[in-house]
């Protein structure tokens, strides 16, 4: 007995109602990605192994995708690894190539390879899904969407202060209002961890109170104490485990515990620039707050770092999040090349717009109206007009078969079509064609013109 199909765990399939309002976000997305002068790329869905091992931390190439080599795979394996069963290192012999983990590194890639035809600063959006071995949770899946903007070749801080706008524009245009754009920069966490004596713990530091809204202020302290992070060290930082006030006022007090720390300082000067900018040219409908436990991507940013959440009430994880690189593409063999960037998380952006019951109606709208079948002579009379419809950009279709009348209107109304069509020897004798409302029940007889009028 055939068994039953499925799908991997953390994939999905998507009905024509979901791929509907999918396309929806998206094109909003890309709508302001081109409004603010971002142009389109693409790149493979698997790269070489090379580009991406190495750049997403040891957690992060654990998720990576690896895609064993075509044929006998096995014939180039190293055979001590193959004896010792050791996957790690077998990995590198019979995997050349690796479903990619995320945009930004392939973009990377991309810029070094390209750099000859490119016109920097270079303004590249990219819309395309991504792979991770995660374990699949609510929000989380091992084939998702990204949605990413980046600019490269400029150092200039009105980038971080566009792209806060540009987070701001997408998720208005959506109605999905108050979401929370954090923002942090890696210079101070850098600074923390230099005024603390614990430069050399800086990730461990910072991935320990990047959990403090989920363990908690003793949870973080007795994680980073584990980590060879001294008591003592821990106390100088008190303030952060309770971080409240307006922007203005937490930009003071790290002033204040950075003074020592000519790094951390700058990372200040940094976020006050954007803050004040922002704050001056105001925004629609999100929150910019400054949140010194965000410590995303510590493996590559360098400065700004950004994760929006969505607005209070709703459980979801991060919707969007980025930050500046000022070295990504140097692992690539291009130095100096400063960029910075922000994702938005298309799936769970779905997830709270359909919570949120946000979606406008006319999304998941299908065929206008549905032409019936009453027979071969009937059908050519219906196509001539439908043909007509669909030129003018009028979505219309004809039931393809001539079956009973009650077998049709039945399907008009699981698929949720709002109007049939009913063309037969009156209708074409007359050269007109009756308009049946499927919600009301009224109907009306129509010349083509009208009828076109009627369902534009």
């Amino acid at each position: 007995m055939a068994s039953k199909p499925s799908i991997p765990k953390g994939t999905r399939d998507f009905s024509p109602a979901e791929v509907a309002k999918r396309q929806y976000i998206i094109q909003k997305i890309r709508t302001h990605f081109e409004k603010f002068g971002y142009q389109p790329i693409e790149t493979p869905t698997f790269e070489n192994s090379e580009t991406l091992m190495g750049k997403y931390g040891e957690e992060g190439d654990r998720l990576i995708f690896k895609i064993l080599n075509s044929g006998d795979y096995l014939a180039k394996a190293n055979e001590l690894h193959l004896a010792e069963k050791d996957s790690n290192k077998l990995a590198a012999s019979i995997s050349e190539k690796a479903l990619r983990y995320d945009l930004t590194v392939p973009f990377a890639r991309y810029v070094v390879q390209h750099q000859n035809d490119i016109e920097f600063p270079f303004k590249r959006y990219q819309i395309q899904p991504v792979w991770r071995a995660d374990r699949p949770q609510k929000g989380r899946f091992r084939e998702f969407y990204q949605c990413d903007a980046d600019v490269v070749g400029s150092t200039s801080l009105w980038q971080e202060v566009e792209l806060v706008q540009l987070y701001d524009a997408v998720f208005t245009d959506l109605k999905l209002e108050g979401v929370t754009i954090k923002i942090n920069n890696r210079k101070i966490l850098s600074g923390i961890a230099e005024v603390i004596g614990a430069s050399d713990k800086l990730i461990d530091f910072t991935v320990a109170l990047d959990k403090l809204d989920k363990i908690g202020e003793d949870g973080v302290k007795k994680e980073m104490i584990e980590k060879g992070i001294s008591e003592s060290a821990i106390e100088k930082v008190q303030l952060l485990f309770h971080f409240t006030g307006s922007i203005s006022e937490k930009i003071q007090k790290l002033s204040a515990l950075l003074s020592s720390s000519s790094e951390g300082m700058k990372g200040v000067e940094e976020l006050q620039f954007i803050c004040d900018n922002v704050a001056d040219l105001g925004l629609s409908s999100a929150i910019l707050d400054l949140d010194v436990t965000l410590a995303r991507g510590l493996n590559y940013y360098t400065g700004a770092i950004f994760e929006v959440a969505p607005p209070s009430g709703v459980s979801m994880g991060s919707i969007g999040g980025g930050g500046r690189y000022d070295d990504l593409t140097g692992i690539f063999g291009l130095k100096n090349m400063s960029g910075v960037g922000i994702s938005f998380g298309l799936d769970r952006i779905y997830l709270v717009v359909e919570e949120l019951n946000l979606f406008p109606e006319t999304v998941t709208s299908t065929t206008k109206a549905i032409f019936l079948n009453f027979g071969e002579n009937e059908t050519k009379y219906a196509m001539k007009a439908i043909t007509e419809l669909r030129k003018s950009g009028i979505k219309v279709e004809m039931y393809p078969d001539n079956v009973k009348i009650g077998k049709q209107f039945q399907y008009a109304d699981k698929r949720g079509i709002p109007f049939a069509v009913i063309v037969g020897g009156d209708e074409m004798q007359h050269n007109e064609y009756a308009l049946k409302n499927l919600v009301s029940g009224e109907q009306k007889k129509l010349s083509f013109e009208a009828l076109k009028s009627e369902l534009q």
